[in-house]
């Protein structure tokens, strides 16, 4: 990684911010939750969503009605956010954001078991243990022999698989349209999906609660805005490891906020994780770039 350039330096700031931002966004949902049903809550959140990357897409000068490429795929790929978003949120609900985040990385685990099978991607033992290591973090802090546990952070897990299949749905696309584009439909996709489920359950919104559902459709656009603009700048290897910034905002703005504080099995599990995420990451890229190498190898010149 070369912290001396920096164009990469910019990226990794970008990254940084934009991972400081998504804690707000779940911050919302939980107070939000307490008085709205988490179906009204995840429709809020595609909804304003949505409404803020219209001025975004203005000043990039995006056509807002095209045709995406691979519809049915865009379509796939919106709604496991969607259910990604609506698992997550049912997970804080009655749980912490940080233990619940803490989870939700499994996702780069599920990403390195499915790619060789949907991506063509390379999986060799050291994937496998590493794989297996981050399950014994996501077992440390589930705790499912303790009273402490509860099976409603299992929705934590189920968004955690959830998002693994965003995220491989987006390696399959090949994306031609701009990326602000792509943030639009998903948003698109999350409102048609949610919107029958919000309406079953909806309460009225008081006009603390627009505000608070503006809020966090901001810090949603923004930070992924900003997120996307990060990868502008700086290789998806050089990035991933400030992914897990994420929870350090998490756990600070819970503890302001809700006065979490972290038991030593939720930080042993938190660390398992992540350095088993990392490590799985790295080893994937480090697979992948090997075959893009002896690919470009056969490739005679002209």
């Amino acid at each position: 990684m070369k912290f001396t350039n920096i164009k990469v330096l910019k990226g990794i700031g970008l990254m940084l911010l934009g991972m400081s931002l998504v804690p707000f966004l779940d911050i919302f949902a939980k107070l939000l939750s307490e008085d709205y049903p988490v179906t009204q809550v995840t429709w809020t959140r595609f909804f304003f969503h949505a409404i803020w990357l219209l001025p975004m897409m203005a000043w990039q000068k995006v056509k807002l009605f095209s045709v995406p490429e691979k519809p049915s795929l865009q379509f796939l790929r919106g709604l496991m956010l969607t259910l990604a978003t609506l698992f997550f949120f049912a997970a804080i609900v009655t749980n912490d954001i940080p233990e619940a985040l803490t989870l939700l990385f499994i996702s780069p685990l599920v990403v390195a078991i499915l790619s060789p099978f949907v991506l063509g991607e390379r999986f060799d033992i050291f994937i496998g243990v590493g794989v297996l290591i981050g399950f014994i973090g996501v077992i440390v802090v589930l705790q499912p022999d303790s009273e402490q546990f509860d099976p409603s952070l299992l929705f934590a897990l189920i968004a955690g698989f959830c998002y693994a299949l965003y995220i491989i749905i987006t390696k399959k696309l090949s994306f031609r349209a701009p990326p602000v584009l792509t943030l639009f439909y998903s948003a698109v996709v999350g409102l048609l999906i949610m919107a029958p489920l919000a309406a079953v359950q909806w309460v009225t919104p008081d006009l603390k609660a627009v505000l608070m559902g503006a809020a966090m459709g901001f810090f949603a656009a923004t930070s992924h805005f900003m997120i996307i603009k990060a990868f502008e700048f700086a290789s998806a290897s050089e990035l991933s490891p400030f992914n897990y910034f994420e929870i350090v905002v998490a756990i600070i703005l819970s503890y302001l906020i809700f006065g979490f504080v972290p038991n030593i099995q939720a930080v042993l599990g938190l660390i398992i994780i992540i350095l088993s995420g990392l490590y799985v990451s790295w080893r994937a890229m480090k697979n992948n770039q090997n075959q893009e190498n002896k690919q470009e190898a056969l490739i005679e010149p002209l």
